[in-house]
């Protein structure tokens, strides 16, 4: 089953989907935030061990709170979750905030990317809503310490989530793999990932499928640690480190460190193309910073050859419907 239309017939479809008995798979499509979409083929038997090991995690089932796009992986299973549990899920689309839509329709749970996160702490109303959910699933992007006291700070309960559309949406809570799922790391750091919950294939391209399913483990693009007491820690994306001028810079660090600066309100680091340093540090940075100083702000706390060789100042940094910012775009604007 393909997922389209409005969000209603997206959960209606699914709906119908998870109680069914046949074979028919899920298609879901990647995000494209780093390059063209993929096609993912996921069972429902992938889909609904994701929804048992959550449920678990979690300490039960429970109504859920559908604030993110019901036509990727994220927002497939806030719903395939609720209707699992008996409660059809509640629409943020059909209430007029997070509160009222809390109010109404009395969640458990929601799943949200950091943006919304730190938009509805902002709200007094908003983080009152989210203070009686039992759990917000956090993930699709780096979770800031910051944002996550903030959270903690008002009674929010939060847990950062890892995981793609490959692994049937988030598979690591906090660190800690669900049940059936386990991990591992190649020479270079990447790592793979198997158990009950991943996909079948890539729809339409065998040559992809057969270089990332390997032996019954889900090659990723990410680059980790684990820990002596099995703990993941998610480094970046493999191409996030970025090789210019022939220093290896980790262009996630970068980022951190800017979004430490008192004139930065968001930030994006990555690199781009170069005819002289092989590849580019860019620094995107919404806010009042120029490149001498930000690189400053770099070489104080990191190498200076980590520091960005052009920084691009814009009014909000371009996002995807599933709330990942859009670094193809980005890329395009540090060429132009």
């Amino acid at each position: 089953m393909e997922l389209g239309g409005t969000t209603t017939e997206v959960v209606a479809a699914l709906g119908a989907w998870v109680s069914a008995s046949d074979d028919e798979p899920l298609v879901v499509e990647t995000s494209g935030s780093t390059g063209a979409p993929k096609r993912v083929v996921l069972s429902r038997r992938a889909v609904l061990a994701s929804v048992a090991a959550t449920a678990r995690r979690l300490g039960g089932e429970g109504r859920w709170l559908l604030a993110l796009p019901a036509s990727y992986v994220a927002g497939a299973q806030v719903v395939c979750r609720s209707v699992a549990a008996g409660e059809p899920p509640v629409l943020l689309d059909d209430h007029p905030s997070l509160a009222a839509a809390v109010e109404a329709g009395r969640p458990a749970y929601a799943s949200l990317v950091p943006t919304q996160l730190h938009r509805m702490l902002g709200s007094a109303a908003d983080a009152e809503a989210l203070r009686s959910l039992r759990t917000v699933l956090l993930g699709g992007g780096p979770i800031e310490p910051d944002l996550r006291r903030r959270a903690a700070d008002a009674g929010v309960h939060v847990v950062a989530t890892y995981g793609s559309a490959e692994t049937a949406g988030g598979c690591v809570y906090d660190g800690v793999p669900l049940d059936g799922v386990r991990l591992d790391t190649e020479a270079d750091g990447r790592l793979r990932v198997a158990g009950p919950t991943l996909f079948d294939r890539y729809d339409g391209d065998p040559a992809l499928t057969a270089r990332v399913l390997v032996d019954g483990w889900f090659r990723t693009e990410d680059a980790a640690r684990i820990d002596e007491d099995g703990r993941l820690r998610v480094l970046g994306r493999l191409d996030d480190m970025v090789v210019t001028g022939g220093v290896n810079v980790p262009a996630p660090a970068v980022a951190r460190r800017l979004r430490e600066h008192p004139a930065v309100t968001d930030v994006e680091v990555l690199g781009v193309p170069d005819e002289e340093w092989g590849m580019r540090l860019v620094a995107f940075v919404v806010g009042e910073l120029a490149l001498d100083d930000a690189r400053d702000w770099v070489g104080a706390a990191h190498p200076r050859s980590w520091a960005p060789r052009q920084l691009v100042r814009l009014d909000a940094l371009p996002m995807l419907a599933n709330g990942k910012v859009d670094r193809v775009q980005l890329a395009t604007a540090a060429s132009r």
